[in-house]
């Protein structure tokens, strides 16, 4: 009996010991794999990005731009890489903003007008041109009209009436859909938000609308129709008319323009 009884508790005691032994080997082993798996790399490169909050019509400077380390995997084209411009900080020192950078952004050419230009004429796409209309609270939405906004640009003319000595206005609208670059000289919204009141708006126009803008002002009065935001993927374009011969004065010399006419 006191046989059995020791084989039992020597094979409990094998059992338990085998167990621990197992136990044991496999935590040993879990540090190794952890161990053994490779870790990913990440590659940096450095890419010109604000310093801090750039405002549109600002210029670029080594106190408003510095380098920053980039995910090689999130390169593009457009960015402006340390390896492939090395001197950007002084290149591009005096570089005209047409369009705000908030802190971090990286620099993009496409947002940058050239050393030494104009800030309107940064604000210009190419093809384009800007020309200034006499304006008051009246003809402008009560002065509602502020940079940026798009406006229908409407012609207003007096001729006979039915009556002897009479005259009536007739308005037409000759442009659709311009973009309104400045009131003044103010070129942005002002940053408490009140309206901007000014004597005159300048639009951007093509050099065709340039002449129908010129001879319309010459010939009568011009107001400026404020559009819903929500209508500006409408492509600008001249409303046509039966025309008509409007002689302009122009750099000393006379010149015929065609501008609407219009009948009762």
């Amino acid at each position: 009996m006191m046989v059995r009884v020791v084989i039992l508790l020597f094979a409990l005691a094998s059992g338990g010991l085998a167990a621990w032994l197992a136990i044991a080997g496999q935590a040993s082993d879990a540090p190794a794999a952890i161990i053994s798996k490779p870790v990913q790399q990440v590659s940096f490169q450095e890419v010109l990005v604000a310093d801090r909050d750039i405002a549109r019509g600002s210029s670029l400077d080594e106190t408003n731009i510095r380098w920053q380390s980039w995910p090689e995997d999130a390169m593009t084209a457009v960015l402006i890489s340390r390896s492939s411009r090395p001197d950007a900080l002084k290149d591009l020192a005096g570089s005209v903003v047409s369009s705000g950078f908030v802190a971090g952004e990286p620099i993009r050419d496409e947002k940058l007008g050239k050393p030494g230009s104009g800030y309107l004429a940064v604000l210009l796409p190419s093809g384009k041109r800007a020309v200034a209309v006499r304006i008051t609270a009246e003809n402008t939405a009560g002065g509602f009209i502020l940079p940026n906004d798009r406006v229908d640009v409407v012609h207003t003319t007096s001729k006979p009436g039915a009556g002897e000595g009479d005259m009536e206005s007739v308005s037409r609208t000759i442009l659709t859909n311009v973009r309104v670059l400045a009131v003044d000289q103010t070129a942005s919204e002002s940053d408490t938000g009140t309206t901007v009141v000014g004597k005159t708006a300048t639009l951007e126009v093509d050099p065709h609308q340039v002449e129908i803008v010129t001879a319309s002002e010459h010939s009568g009065i011009l107001s400026l129709a404020l559009r819903a935001a929500a209508d500006d993927d409408e492509k600008p374009a001249v409303v046509q008319e039966n025309n008509r011969t409007v002689r302009v004065f122009r750099a000393g010399h006379t010149e015929l323009v065609q501008v609407p006419k219009f009948s009762g």
